[in-house]
Parts: C-alpha cells; structure tokens; sequence
C-alpha cells in the first residue's frame, strides 16, 4: 500500500475524506509532540507555570480525538471503505487514542514537573530523565512519520527502539529505589521523578502502537500475532522489491 493508493477512488469526496482525516491525525499528532516537548521543558528548566499549560492544553487533544473518531465514523457509515481503505480506517481510531494518551501522559509530566519546580533539584539535573526524553521523543516523531509515509520499514524501527526505553526506564527505577533508601529525604522528590520516567515510558509504548498501526496499513499484518520477525522479513523483502523496482 502507498500513499498514492489514497487517491484512487471513483469518488473525489471519498478521496478528500481520507485524506482530511489522514491529515486530522498529523494535526493532532503535532500538537502532541508539542505537549511533550513543553513538559520536558518545564521538567528541565523547573518551569510550574509551563508545566500546569501543558497540563491545561490536554482538553484541546481530546477535542481532536472526538472530531477524527466523528469523522472515521462517518465515513464507514456512508462510504463502505474495503481493503486498504478499511485498514487505514481502523489504524486511523486506533492511533488517535494513542495519541490521547500521549496527551495524557504529558499532562501528567506536565503537572508532575510544576511539584518538582518547588524541589531541590539533584545535581544531576534530571539528565536520566532527560536522556529518556529524548529516545522517547524520536520514537513519536518516528511513528508520526512512518504514519505520514505509510513507511513500514520506519514504523518497525520505532517498534524496536522501545526496548531501549524500557531498559532506561528500569535503570532509572532501580536507581531511584537505591536514592531512597540512602537518604530517606529524597523520598518525595524521587517518587515523583519515578512517575516522569514511568509515564515516559507508557508514551514509547504508545508510539510503539502507532509503528504497530503502520505496518498493519501498510501489510494487513497484526504484530501481536505474526511476531517481529517475520515482520521484519516481510518488511524487507517489500522494500528490496521496491528498490528492484525503481
């Protein structure tokens, strides 16, 4: 399946409602990456009055979730989308919820980062946290793309750079659980730490859903039941085809 698949309908109105809603889904996957990046923000520059916007800002990504779900809606029950089409649908729901949990999940950052403003900070700076950002922010961006280009092999990158994130994750909790065990007085301010980096964590698996979704479009293959590597099979095979093909 490629992007230009979109376009070839007998309808012209059913080609602007796919791709009004493929659209609706980068919108709101832009402002996401934007909320996430504000949260890291506030969390590094002990920023609470950044912080408690971003936690503000979570009500605008659950109106986008609302209006592309309406619209996904509408479309299956008036156009009876088949094959590709379909699956682009279902994805479509699919990442929009994953997209409001990454809302969620920054709001949380977010608010999590304006109690953190108020604490002494560790001579670290939060530079675990904010490495993890990191992967974790190129892991949205990553699957935001791959869903923009129906690129299967990007989507599966982004599904195997989560490991990365739960290996930091655990070394960030572990560590945490020795802070406070050494000093008894970090006890608030680690746990809230802990909660940022757990909620960093959930956001990878959600951009790991999405890379899940992409290659679903794209192949009509479901990870949870095919298995990573002959994901990974299929996927490269599919793109020496197409470079034989160019």
């Amino acid at each position: 399946m490629e992007v230009e698949d979109l376009g070839h309908h007998i309808s012209r109105r059913f080609n602007e409602d796919l791709e009004h809603v493929r659209n609706g889904v980068l919108t709101m996957g832009g402002f996401v990456e934007d909320q996430f990046d504000h949260a890291i923000q506030a969390l590094s520059e002990a920023d609470s009055e950044l912080g408690l916007r971003v936690a503000e800002g979570d009500a605008q990504v659950n109106r986008m979730e609302v209006s592309i779900d309406e619209e996904c809606s509408r479309i299956l029950a008036t156009r009876a989308p088949t094959a590709s089409d379909l699956r682009l649908i279902v994805a479509t729901i699919k990442t929009i919820t994953d997209l409001e949990r990454i809302g969620d999940e920054a709001e949380k950052i977010g608010i999590l980062a304006a109690r953190l403003a108020g604490a002494e900070r560790p001579s670290t700076n939060y530079r675990e946290l904010r490495n993890l950002a990191q992967h974790v922010r190129q892991m949205i961006h990553g699957a935001l793309n791959a869903f923009a280009r129906l690129d299967a092999s990007a989507a599966l990158e982004v599904v195997k750079a989560d490991d990365v994130v739960d290996e930091e994750y655990e070394s960030i909790y572990r560590q945490g659980i020795t802070f406070m065990m050494e000093d008894p007085r970090t006890i608030s301010r680690v746990m809230d730490s802990t909660w940022v980096a757990r909620s960093l964590e959930r956001i990878g698996d959600h951009a790991k859903n999405i890379g899940e979704y992409v290659i679903y479009m794209v192949h009509g293959k479901d990870l949870r039941y095919t298995g990573l590597k002959n994901i990974e099979a299929e996927v490269q095979e599919a793109a020496k085809r197409r470079g034989a093909e160019s």
